[in-house]
């Protein structure tokens, strides 16, 4: 077990470093949005349009990297490059029949979204997320193959792609503009603002496309089989639906923000504060999708192992702990964290430690979904998912009306702790797993009563407020070590232990 457990924390690490890295970066262009443009309104528009883009990712990838692994990974496949081509082919076609029929009905779908003025915004975006589902694929494929270097290369060139055109369009073009708009008069239209944004993801969209063509050729090299398309269909329909759900759960709040307002002015505005203060929240995201880019191979390559329920348990452990550290440091530096956006964003500051807490739930989930994904009972997740988007679906309606954003973050909460609770209760009938319930338990009372301890006193001095909350935050991860640290993979202390 502990060689499995190494090498999913040395693929945790390198899968960490293009999301925890990549998003970070990404995030770092939060604060040149909420401050070069226009109005928090133009974030909104961002905010809305990105939601939508998550939502349709996962349409159109319908649940084919789980399928692809499950089904790559079975004892008796014999040709796993078939399985790759299968999903390969079938994602790339359901991707540019998308493309095209949302190209054909550009005006009707700009309209009905609220962007009539804008129908190149809406045309772009599809575009975009038809790659970026034909993508997924090939970077399974090198999840399948181990190969986290070239993943994290691929993904960091075009977060750098990425950062570098948003900062040539939305901050030098202007500056040029003004000195030497004969310059850049040929290809720049000042006051296009927040178009230069999807323009960009156009250009770095195309060029992951091309970085990734190697890794597509054994897919499109070999025969795709239909009999395995309908069993990976099969096996993958119940997931797009949780998937479906799943992720609306996560993007119903920005996507059905600006529909509850009849002056889209003020939704615009507000979804654009609580788009950017979610943006602070995002660690926790982070890292839980490094975690789930190295999870999901090693629990089905686990599959063929006698000691995988165990590895489970101890998967869950750390994750549960790390992820608690990560929300006290966050909560703690909230008064330095916040100046990442322009202060015009400051009204949306409490929501961070609610959507957080809702992203934690969510990873627990995830980890407990272990049992029916190798059961190939999935859907159960679909029955999960649903539940949890009711949920959230209900909160937002009933709420958002009356309490603006805030209702989005509680929305979140509720329909990601409802999903893990009924995840767990029934995963324990069908595959049971010995989770440490009493480690779980510990960490988050020790979480919340150190959170209560760095929030609880009111210092007005910001540097001592911030030496106090450290202190806080080294004990707590002090505890950790002395409580949970795997002495027992140390040479010394095991021989020590073994001599015993």
């Amino acid at each position: 077990m502990a060689g499995g457990m190494k090498r999913l924390a040395k693929e945790t690490a390198i899968y960490g470093l293009s999301s925890i890295v990549g998003r970070f970066l990404n995030w770092m262009l939060v604060p040149m949005y909420t401050r070069v443009l226009a109005n928090t309104n133009e974030f909104g528009v961002v905010t809305n349009l990105y939601g939508w883009t998550a939502l349709l990712l996962v349409i159109l990838t319908y649940g084919m990297e789980t399928g692809f692994f499950r089904f790559v990974n079975k004892q008796e496949e014999r040709e796993p490059m078939r399985v790759y081509a299968t999903a390969l082919y079938s994602v790339g076609f359901t991707s540019a029949l998308f493309m095209v029929a949302a190209w054909l009905l550009l005006g009707p779908i700009s309209g009905a979204l609220g962007y009539a003025a804008h129908p190149e915004y809406v045309g772009m975006m599809a575009g975009i997320v038809a790659v970026d589902a034909f993508c997924c694929l090939p970077f399974a494929y090198l999840r399948y193959r181990n190969k986290a270097v070239r993943f994290a290369a691929i993904k960091l060139a075009n977060i750098f792609l990425n950062i570098v055109l948003n900062i040539f369009f939305l901050v030098v073009c202007p500056q040029l503009n003004e000195s030497h708009p004969e310059w850049i008069a040929w290809f720049y239209r000042p006051g296009y603002g927040i178009g230069y944004i999807f323009l960009t993801n156009v250009f770095t969209t195309a060029t992951t496309l091309l970085m990734l063509l190697p890794d597509m050729m054994p897919g499109l090299r070999a025969r795709p089989d239909a009999a395995r398309l309908r069993q990976m269909l099969a096996y993958s329909f119940p997931i797009l639906i949780l998937s479906i759900a799943g992720i609306f759960n996560q993007t119903a709040d920005k996507i059905l923000f600006p529909f509850l307002f009849a002056d889209k002015a003020e939704a615009d505005a507000q979804l654009g504060i609580y788009g950017a203060c979610f943006k602070i929240a995002v660690v926790m995201v982070m890292f839980i999708q490094a975690f789930r880019y190295a999870y999901e191979p090693f629990v089905f390559a686990k599959t063929r192992d006698a000691d995988n329920r165990r590895s489970y348990v101890e998967a869950m452990r750390y994750f549960i702990i790390f992820s608690w550290v990560i929300f006290l440091g966050v909560t703690f530096y909230l008064d330095l964290l916040k100046h990442y956006v322009d202060a015009r964003y400051y009204a949306g500051l409490s929501v961070v430690p609610i959507v957080m807490l809702g992203e934690l739930f969510f990873g627990i989930y995830f980890n407990l979904s272990v049992w029916y994904k190798l059961t190939d009972r999935t859907q159960w997740g679909a029955y999960f998912s649903t539940a949890g988007c009711v949920m959230t679906v209900a909160v937002i309606v009933l709420f958002v009306p009356h309490y603006g954003f805030m209702a989005c973050a509680w929305a979140s909460f509720a329909s990601n702790l409802l999903m893990m609770v009924l995840s767990y209760l029934v995963g324990r009938r069908y595959y049971p797993v010995p989770y440490d319930l009493r480690s779980a338990a510990f960490y988050t009372l020790l979480a919340a009563a150190f959170f209560a301890a760095g929030m609880w006193p009111e210092i007005d001095n910001t540097v001592w407020r911030m030496a106090y909350r450290t202190a806080l935050l080294l004990v707590f991860v002090g505890i950790i070590i002395k409580r949970d640290l795997p002495l027992s993979e140390l040479p010394l202390i095991h021989g020590r232990r073994k001599a015993a």
